[in-house]
This record gives structure tokens, C-alpha cells and sequence, in this order.
């Protein structure tokens, strides 16, 4: 069954100007990185200005961040990636376990994970501060880390693909043939979540990147902060430029870019993959 004509039109128009509208932003922010402030102001913001200032506003960039610019996306970076694996991994095995393991209390359990869904993160920051805070690993990494590697979306999705995706059968015959619980999620369950996992990794990488709120509260000293906290310093100066801020923004953009380009093949049979009972 093929659809209508006109469905396929309608799909290709709303495809297109989804395109554009998300495109639109990122293509705004390369022409505004190579603008002065007054720039901004007189000329198009889709096109270049009088003057080219890619080189100024970089040097202008490394001037104000004081050289700690490429430090914070190496921050971001690793705060990305190992909240990103941690809390893969954590899900993962926290919806395998709900899926394949009946014990008391799995559906009361499940149900606190959902509300967890609905919790605002801004709302658990200040507690999360406050705990942190006696705990004594405020203004270091592990503030941020911690929070980071605890997804309950991925939990939800670890336990809906390891449903579809592990088979029941599988399992017991491993077990028959005297494999440890360990040795059967690691060696069998984790390859049959493989691409779900991408899907999950780019889930809490690109929350933890975008992560503004908690960096703000936890951390204070520059060396530490990740780029999205940097660029806000730069911004709470009076009139600063405006235009290395967007190079800023831009540069600082680029490893999502090429993460999401990267994995892109396998993000997309993650998706899919709990959506087919086999």
C-alpha cells in the first residue's frame, strides 16, 4: 500500500520547513560569530557584515575567557561522556532488571522511576545542593557528574527495549548452562542493547552538555566550569561582544554535531528497536 500523492506532498512540506526551522539557528550563529556588535545591529543576520572579524572575535574570545575557553569544552566533554557511559550503563542494567526479574515491589518501583519523569530537574537542584554541600564535594567535578549519571527516561527505555529485545528463552538457556547473572548481562543482554544504548548515551550526553542550572549552582571555580557556564560569565559583562560570544557558542557546538553525525546510524536502529515485538 502506497499512500496518496498528496500525502507525500504534505510529508515533504512539513519535512522541509522542519528543516529549515531547525537549521535556520545554527546557520544565524555562524554569520553573527564573524560580526562586531555594531554589525549585528545594521546588517542581515543570514549574511556577513562589511567586515569579516572571524580572527578578532577568536582572539577576543581567548582574551575574555583568558585562555580557558577550549578547557571548558574539554570540561563539557568529559562531563558528557562519562555521565554519558556511567548512566548507560545504570539504566541499562536497571531496566533489565525490571523487565526480566519478577520481586516485590517491581511495579512500586517502576511507578517512583516515572515520577521521576515528572519532577522538573530545576526543582531537585537546590536539594541537590544542599546535600552536596554537607557531603563537602561541592565546587568540584563529582557535583556534576553525580546528578548527571542518573536518567529515569533511561531507565524507561532500557526496560522497554530489554523487554522486546532480550529474549526470555535465551537467558534461561544460559543459565542452564551454568552462566553467572553477571557473565549473561555482560556478554549477551549488553550486545543485544547495543543500539538502544547509543540512543541512551546521546540522551544524557546532550542533557548533561545543555546542563546550565546545576553547573551554575555547584561550581565556582573557572577551571572546573563547563562551556555553557563560561559563556554565561561572558555574557553577565556589560555590553560584551557579542559576536566571540556566538564563536564561542559555535565552536562549542561542534562536538554535539559530530557526535550525532557520527551515531547517527546506529541512533536511528535504537530507536527502532523497541518498537517491534520479535
Amino acid at each position: 500500500m502506497r499512500p496518496p500523492r498528496w500525502v507525500k506532498i504534505i510529508t515533504m512540506a512539513a519535512l522541509i520547513f522542519a528543516l529549515v526551522y531547525f537549521l535556520m539557528p545554527i546557520i544565524w550563529v555562524m554569520f553573527a560569530s564573524t560580526k562586531t556588535n555594531s554589525q549585528l545591529l545594521t546588517s542581515s543576520g543570514f549574511w556577513f557584515g562589511d567586515q569579516i572579524n572571524i580572527a578578532a572575535n577568536y582572539n577576543t574570545l581567548m582574551e575574555w575567557t583568558q585562555g580557558l575557553f577550549w578547557r571548558w569544552v574539554g570540561n563539557s566533554l568529559f562531563y558528557s561522556t562519562f555521565a554519558g557511559v556511567v548512566g548507560t550503563l545504570i539504566s541499562v542494567a536497571a531496566g533489565y532488571g525490571m523487565a526480566k526479574f519478577a520481586f516485590p515491589g517491581r511495579g512500586v518501583t517502576m511507578g517512583f522511576i516515572m515520577g521521576g519523569l515528572l519532577m522538573p530537574v530545576a526543582l531537585l537542584t537546590i536539594p541537590l545542593y544542599i546535600v552536596f554541600h554537607n557531603m563537602g564535594i561541592t565546587n568540584t567535578m563529582w557535583a556534576i557528574i553525580i546528578p548527571s549519571c542518573v536518567s529515569p527516561f533511561g531507565v524507561f527505555l532500557g526496560r522497554v527495549y530489554a523487554e522486546t529485545s532480550v529474549p526470555t528463552e535465551l537467558i534461561e538457556a544460559a543459565r542452564i548452562d551454568g552462566a553467572s547473572e553477571a557473565r549473561i548481562f555482560f556478554t549477551m543482554v549488553l550486545r543485544l542493547l547495543a543500539p538502544a544504548m547509543v540512543t541512551i548515551f546521546l540522551f544524557i550526553f546532550v542533557a548533561t552538555w545543555n546542563n546550565f542550572l546545576l553547573p551554575l549552582m555547584m561550581v565556582a571555580t573557572s577551571e572546573i566550569r563547563p562551556v555553557t557556564l563560561g559563556l554565561y560569565g561572558m555574557m553577565s559583562y556589560f555590553a560584551p561582544p557579542k559576536g566571540a560570544v556566538m564563536m564561542g557558542a559555535l565552536l562549542g557546538v561542534i562536538p554535539l554535531i559530530i557526535l550525532f553525525l557520527g551515531l547517527q546510524k546506529f541512533w536511528q536502529s535504537g530507536l527502532a528497536a523497541g518498537s517491534v515485538k520479535g
